[in-house]
């Protein structure tokens, strides 16, 4: 089954866009990849984060 994937207008400075497109190029991804690959990783980064501060809250609780 086919994951659909919304569309969303994307308001970026030039210089930034300049950027994405050059670190885009060096991973071989299109520049919407590299925005997707990028945004993935930082979600994933947030959950393992915030996993971790909840453990260490149940830690502190129960002593």
């Amino acid at each position: 089954m086919a994951t659909e994937k919304k569309a969303f207008v994307l308001r970026i400075s030039p210089e930034t866009l300049k950027e994405l497109e050059r670190w885009a190029q060096e991973e071989f991804r299109s520049v919407n990849g590299q925005i997707e690959f990028i945004l993935h990783d930082a979600l994933r980064k947030r959950k393992k984060s915030v996993r971790r501060d909840d453990a260490e809250k149940d830690t502190a609780e129960a002593n």
